[in-house]
């Protein structure tokens, strides 16, 4: 079920939760859970862990299980392939891992708006190319950072998603935050500056609400300060979601003002030395591309 916005706040540090707080006080509006997680977590809670039953309640919203099989497409999961039915898809990765894939392809449909067409379907191309890679990374390095593919695609999803809620929220959000523009992306300082307030902390307050894993709700929360975390599995989640974002940015010929100050962290944390990234960074980008409907 979700988690009450209240509980979540009684749960902070008091500064911690007077920011967010602040952040609802401001007529920002956490999306609510879908239906069918919903329904998929009453089961799951249960420990009902039915194939059938949980198939059938993802089938019954098409949308969804077209998202799901566009999911499962990556080469991560390459040697399960192909998938003929949603039984198979939750045979073959596991009722969890699958659960997590849902709970990420839904969250297109939980913020979608009217206003700014173009530049909510650019963020969430965007999102999803992140995503993508985020799970080809985790993939590549699960044994070095015990990350698994469906993990790093739910936060690589939800790891920018407080910024349409706040396209939703303020009008000028799109205008201010320059999100037509080519190679631009959100400024935090500019952002709090201009709006007081940023879209990592009602990230957080979403992947919180969808009761997401812990560690990937901090790694939501800090995707932007690295540099600031201790040693658990939060920061190597920010890290792959990092190199994700780095290796989109390559792909868009687009600069990064963020990576030179974090590489050294980003790299450390996934066990790359600097000399073995473009390699690296070559092996994902051809998977990447390998996959049906790349998104770049």
């Amino acid at each position: 079920m979700s988690v009450p916005l209240s509980e979540i706040l009684a749960s902070l540090a008091p500064d911690e939760a007077a920011r967010l707080r602040f952040v609802l006080d401001r007529g920002v509006k956490i999306p609510p859970q879908p239906r069918v997680l919903e329904e998929l977590r009453r089961l799951l809670n249960r420990r009902e862990f039915d194939v059938r039953a949980l198939a059938r309640i993802i089938t019954q919203d098409p949308g969804v299980t077209a998202l799901l099989f566009k999911a499962v497409k990556s080469v991560a999961y390459r040697q399960h392939h192909p998938f003929e039915s949603v039984e198979q898809i939750i045979h073959a990765l596991g009722v969890k891992e699958t659960f997590n894939l849902v709970q990420a392809v839904v969250l297109t449909s939980a913020t979608e708006i009217k206003a700014n067409r173009l530049a909510y379907e650019s963020f969430w191309a965007r999102s999803q190319a992140v995503a993508q890679l985020a799970m080809l990374i985790a993939d590549d390095r699960v044994s070095v950072c015990n990350i698994f593919p469906d993990q790093a695609y739910l936060a690589g999803m939800f790891h920018d998603c407080g910024v349409p809620v706040l396209m939703q929220r303020f009008s000028t959000y799109c205008k201010e935050m320059h999100l037509g523009d080519a190679g631009r992306w959100v400024d935090l300082q500019e952002e709090d500056r201009k709006f007081n307030l940023d879209h990592c902390a009602v990230g957080y307050l979403v992947a919180r609400h969808w009761s997401l894993p812990a560690f990937i709700c901090d790694a939501v929360r800090c995707h932007h300060d690295i540099a600031g975390m201790g040693m658990h599995a939060s920061r190597t989640m920010v890290a792959i979601l990092q190199l994700a974002m780095e290796l989109h940015c390559r792909e868009q010929r687009v600069e990064n003002p963020e990576w030179l100050q974090i590489q050294g962290d980003v790299l450390a944390e996934l066990g790359l030395h600097d000399d073995a990234l473009p390699e690296f960074a070559d092996e994902i980008l051809e998977r990447f591309h390998e996959q049906p409907d790349a998104m770049v």
